[in-house]
């Protein structure tokens, strides 16, 4: 399964690969600091074999994948690759937990999937709103309240945290309902439960409400996981756009987190190895 699956068609389609004069030839394994726990959304390289990819990601030192689901992990562990992030259960970005009429679809999909997180050995996985439909914001989030509280003591019990993404309904997502940093944090605060969280993507968010660093110092505790990304684009997260990427990541050490932050950017770049490589240097704060 790929991301694209999720968001239909990006920028990507339309975007030739660029070759960029800063681009590295040299893969040579970097140091990292080790204060960030670096990880990288395997459908943005899509078009590199997996087991090619694991090998750069070994090279590059980063130690976990994002959006993977159990017919990877086999392979990720031979390579030493933890599932930052799992998915493998629901429909998709658009048809989710606001809808009652897919509720019981949902539940008994995390429920067949919820143990085989656990049993992998990995804590996250991801899930959807839905679009609204005409379903109003309120109702929406009553229905997923409804909805998630029904998988909640499964999550518990296995120590897994279903996460859902905050995603824009401006560029990317046309009326996606979890789309504000409030709605979602409203959501957590109904169902109540230290294994929901949310994923605070910094592109999607920079989108809708901008203000990044004090959401994250306002509200980290509600937030699970990190995907980075550069706005306008969605491409890498260099001088070439407006988010200062070493601030966001030193705001976020100093929240306390010690989770993983996966890179999330469609490269541009000629090398898209090389592209990850300059971004995980730029986060490594």
């Amino acid at each position: 399964m790929e991301r694209r699956k999720f968001i239909g068609t990006t920028a990507a389609a339309t975007l030739g690969m660029m070759t960029n004069k800063t681009e590295a030839s040299n893969h040579s394994a970097y140091k990292l600091k080790g204060n960030i726990n670096h990880s990288a959304c395997r459908w943005c390289y899509s078009k590199i074999p997996m087991t090619e990819f694991l090998q750069h990601l070994n090279t590059i030192g980063l130690k976990a994948m994002d959006l993977s689901g159990p017919e990877d992990w086999a392979l990720m562990k031979k390579y030493g690759i933890h599932a930052s992030m799992c998915w493998g259960a629901g429909k998709g970005i658009t048809k989710g937990w606001n809808d009652l009429q897919l509720h019981e679809e949902l539940i008994a999909d995390y429920a067949r999937i919820i143990p085989l997180v656990a049993e992998a050995g990995y804590t996250n996985l991801i899930c959807f709103s839905g679009n609204r439909n005409g379903i109003d914001d309120q109702l929406g989030l009553q229905n997923c309240v409804k909805g998630l509280k029904q998988i909640m003591p499964l999550a518990e019990k296995h120590g897994v945290v279903i996460q859902m993404e905050l995603l824009n309904s401006k560029v990317d997502h046309k009326d996606y309902m979890c789309d504000r940093t409030a709605w979602g944090v409203a959501l957590c605060n109904a169902i109540g439960s230290e294994n929901f969280k949310l994923l605070y993507d910094i592109y999607h968010m920079q989108i809708m409400e901008g203000d990044v660093i004090r959401t994250i110092q306002n509200y980290h505790s509600y937030f699970g996981h990190y995907h980075t990304g550069g706005n306008p684009g969605r491409n890498e997260i260099n001088h070439t756009q407006e988010l200062y990427y070493p601030a966001i990541m030193t705001a976020i050490l100093k929240t306390g987190y010690k989770g993983y932050v996966a890179q999330e950017f469609i490269p541009t770049w000629q090398d898209p190895i090389a592209a990850l490589k300059e971004a995980v240097n730029i986060c490594d704060v």
